[in-house]
Protein backbone atom coordinates (compact mmCIF):
# COMPACT_ATOMS: atom_id res chain seq x y z
CA UNK A 1 0.00 0.00 0.00
CA UNK A 2 2.99 2.30 0.74
CA UNK A 3 4.41 1.73 -2.40
CA UNK A 4 1.08 2.55 -4.48
CA UNK A 5 1.30 6.14 -2.24
CA UNK A 6 4.69 6.71 -3.11
CA UNK A 7 4.41 5.82 -7.04
CA UNK A 8 1.47 8.39 -7.35
CA UNK A 9 3.64 10.66 -5.24
CA UNK A 10 6.39 10.32 -8.23
CA UNK A 11 4.26 10.77 -10.80
CA UNK A 12 3.12 14.49 -8.85
CA UNK A 13 6.50 15.35 -8.54
CA UNK A 14 7.22 15.11 -12.57
CA UNK A 15 4.16 16.64 -14.02
CA UNK A 16 4.56 20.04 -13.88
CA UNK A 17 1.28 21.73 -11.46
CA UNK A 18 0.53 24.49 -13.46
CA UNK A 19 -2.11 24.10 -16.32
CA UNK A 20 -1.78 20.24 -15.98
CA UNK A 21 -3.70 17.75 -14.85
CA UNK A 22 -2.24 16.34 -11.34
CA UNK A 23 -2.47 14.64 -7.92
CA UNK A 24 -3.23 17.11 -5.51
CA UNK A 25 -1.91 15.24 -1.67
CA UNK A 26 -3.21 18.18 0.68
CA UNK A 27 -6.19 16.76 2.38
CA UNK A 28 -7.60 19.96 2.84
CA UNK A 29 -7.06 20.97 -0.47
CA UNK A 30 -7.82 18.45 -2.65
CA UNK A 31 -11.41 18.38 -4.80
CA UNK A 32 -13.68 15.43 -4.98
CA UNK A 33 -12.54 14.55 -8.48
CA UNK A 34 -9.13 13.49 -6.72
CA UNK A 35 -10.82 11.59 -3.77
CA UNK A 36 -12.87 10.19 -5.68
CA UNK A 37 -9.54 8.82 -8.08
CA UNK A 38 -7.98 8.30 -4.41
CA UNK A 39 -10.93 6.13 -2.78
CA UNK A 40 -11.51 3.96 -6.38
CA UNK A 41 -7.63 2.62 -6.40
CA UNK A 42 -7.79 2.06 -2.32
CA UNK A 43 -11.01 0.10 -2.93
CA UNK A 44 -10.45 -1.83 -5.77
CA UNK A 45 -6.63 -3.10 -4.51
CA UNK A 46 -7.75 -3.00 -0.72
CA UNK A 47 -10.98 -5.38 -1.53
CA UNK A 48 -9.01 -8.50 -1.53
CA UNK A 49 -7.42 -7.67 1.58
CA UNK A 50 -10.36 -6.19 3.18
CA UNK A 51 -12.27 -9.24 2.42
CA UNK A 52 -9.98 -11.77 3.17
CA UNK A 53 -9.73 -10.11 6.75
CA UNK A 54 -13.44 -10.09 7.16
CA UNK A 55 -13.99 -13.94 5.97
CA UNK A 56 -11.36 -14.97 8.39
CA UNK A 57 -13.44 -13.21 11.22
CA UNK A 58 -16.59 -14.09 9.93
CA UNK A 59 -14.98 -18.20 10.36
CA UNK A 60 -13.19 -17.72 13.87
CA UNK A 61 -16.67 -16.19 14.97
CA UNK A 62 -18.84 -18.83 13.57
CA UNK A 63 -16.08 -21.29 14.75
CA UNK A 64 -16.58 -20.12 18.66
CA UNK A 65 -20.40 -19.63 17.99
CA UNK A 66 -20.31 -23.43 16.81
CA UNK A 67 -17.87 -24.06 19.81
CA UNK A 68 -19.68 -22.60 22.42
CA UNK A 69 -23.14 -24.20 21.04
CA UNK A 70 -21.92 -27.65 21.92
CA UNK A 71 -20.27 -26.64 24.87
CA UNK A 72 -23.70 -25.48 25.96
CA UNK A 73 -25.06 -28.36 24.56
CA UNK A 74 -22.49 -30.26 26.82
CA UNK A 75 -23.27 -28.28 29.76
CA UNK A 76 -27.22 -28.74 29.99
CA UNK A 77 -26.58 -32.54 29.25
CA UNK A 78 -24.26 -32.81 32.41
CA UNK A 79 -27.08 -30.47 34.20
CA UNK A 80 -29.49 -32.83 33.51
CA UNK A 81 -27.64 -35.92 34.54
CA UNK A 82 -26.48 -33.87 37.81
CA UNK A 83 -30.37 -33.10 38.27
CA UNK A 84 -31.17 -36.83 37.65
CA UNK A 85 -27.98 -38.26 40.49
CA UNK A 86 -29.89 -35.91 42.56
CA UNK A 87 -33.28 -36.66 42.56
CA UNK A 88 -31.67 -40.36 42.67
CA UNK A 89 -29.69 -39.36 45.81
CA UNK A 90 -32.85 -37.64 47.65
CA UNK A 91 -34.87 -40.62 47.35
CA UNK A 92 -32.49 -42.98 48.72
CA UNK A 93 -32.40 -39.85 51.45
CA UNK A 94 -35.32 -40.18 51.77
CA UNK A 95 -35.45 -43.99 51.99
CA UNK A 96 -32.84 -44.15 54.28
CA UNK A 97 -34.56 -41.46 56.49
CA UNK A 98 -37.64 -43.36 56.79
CA UNK A 99 -35.44 -47.17 57.02
CA UNK A 100 -33.66 -45.58 59.96
CA UNK A 101 -36.42 -43.92 62.00
CA UNK A 102 -38.14 -47.28 61.86
CA UNK A 103 -35.31 -49.22 62.59
CA UNK A 104 -34.35 -46.98 65.31
CA UNK A 105 -37.83 -47.74 66.78
CA UNK A 106 -37.81 -51.15 66.72
CA UNK A 107 -34.43 -51.30 68.17
CA UNK A 108 -35.92 -49.11 71.03
CA UNK A 109 -38.97 -51.43 71.11
CA UNK A 110 -36.37 -54.76 71.36
CA UNK A 111 -34.12 -52.71 74.02
CA UNK A 112 -37.10 -51.78 75.93
CA UNK A 113 -38.51 -55.29 75.84
CA UNK A 114 -34.91 -56.93 76.67
CA UNK A 115 -34.25 -54.35 79.35
CA UNK A 116 -38.00 -55.91 80.90
CA UNK A 117 -37.01 -59.31 80.59
CA UNK A 118 -33.58 -58.73 82.21
CA UNK A 119 -35.39 -56.66 85.16
CA UNK A 120 -37.63 -59.84 85.63
CA UNK A 121 -35.26 -62.32 85.84
CA UNK A 122 -33.00 -60.22 88.10
CA UNK A 123 -36.60 -60.43 90.27
CA UNK A 124 -36.60 -63.67 89.77
CA UNK A 125 -33.44 -64.42 90.77
CA UNK A 126 -33.71 -62.13 93.41
CA UNK A 127 -36.94 -63.49 95.34
CA UNK A 128 -35.19 -67.07 94.26
CA UNK A 129 -31.85 -66.25 96.10
CA UNK A 130 -34.18 -64.86 99.01
CA UNK A 131 -36.13 -68.36 99.63
CA UNK A 132 -32.46 -70.36 99.04
CA UNK A 133 -30.85 -68.06 102.04
CA UNK A 134 -33.94 -67.78 104.05
CA UNK A 135 -34.15 -71.87 103.79
CA UNK A 136 -30.39 -72.49 104.57
CA UNK A 137 -31.22 -70.23 108.14
CA UNK A 138 -34.17 -72.23 108.71
CA UNK A 139 -32.22 -75.14 108.15
CA UNK A 140 -29.51 -73.88 110.14
CA UNK A 141 -31.58 -72.97 113.02
CA UNK A 142 -33.06 -76.26 113.14
CA UNK A 143 -30.49 -78.03 112.81
CA UNK A 144 -28.78 -75.69 116.07
CA UNK A 145 -32.03 -76.62 117.67
CA UNK A 146 -31.80 -80.13 117.44
CA UNK A 147 -28.28 -80.38 118.10
CA UNK A 148 -28.55 -78.45 121.49
CA UNK A 149 -31.69 -80.48 122.29
CA UNK A 150 -29.75 -83.89 121.66
CA UNK A 151 -26.97 -82.49 123.77
CA UNK A 152 -28.72 -81.72 126.83
CA UNK A 153 -30.95 -85.34 126.61
CA UNK A 154 -27.60 -86.47 126.73
CA UNK A 155 -26.79 -84.82 129.65
CA UNK A 156 -29.43 -85.66 131.76
CA UNK A 157 -29.17 -89.14 130.28
CA UNK A 158 -25.61 -89.01 131.55
CA UNK A 159 -26.56 -87.83 135.02
CA UNK A 160 -29.50 -90.55 135.58
CA UNK A 161 -27.49 -93.23 134.21
CA UNK A 162 -25.50 -95.62 136.74
CA UNK A 163 -23.19 -98.22 136.22
CA UNK A 164 -25.64 -101.20 136.40
CA UNK A 165 -28.32 -99.49 133.30
CA UNK A 166 -25.24 -100.49 130.96
CA UNK A 167 -27.58 -102.03 129.00
CA UNK A 168 -29.82 -99.11 129.30
CA UNK A 169 -27.19 -96.72 128.09
CA UNK A 170 -26.49 -98.66 124.40
CA UNK A 171 -30.13 -98.40 123.60
CA UNK A 172 -30.04 -95.08 123.59
CA UNK A 173 -26.71 -94.89 122.33
CA UNK A 174 -28.37 -96.69 119.11
CA UNK A 175 -31.25 -94.06 119.53
CA UNK A 176 -29.04 -91.08 119.34
CA UNK A 177 -27.70 -92.54 116.48
CA UNK A 178 -30.39 -93.55 114.47
CA UNK A 179 -31.93 -89.80 115.47
CA UNK A 180 -28.25 -88.59 113.59
CA UNK A 181 -28.79 -90.42 110.55
CA UNK A 182 -32.36 -88.99 110.40
CA UNK A 183 -31.07 -85.25 111.09
CA UNK A 184 -28.74 -85.76 108.18
CA UNK A 185 -31.56 -87.12 105.37
CA UNK A 186 -33.59 -84.06 106.93
CA UNK A 187 -30.55 -81.78 105.87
Amino acid sequence: MKNLSDSFLSLVDYWPSAGSFGLNTDILATNPINLSVVLGVLISFGKGVLTDLLDNRKQRILSILRNSEELRRSAVEELEKARDRLRKVEREADEYRVNGYSEIEREKANLIHATSDSLEQLESSKKETLRFEQQRAINQVRQRVFQQALERAMETLTHCLNSESELHFRTISANIGILGTMEEITN
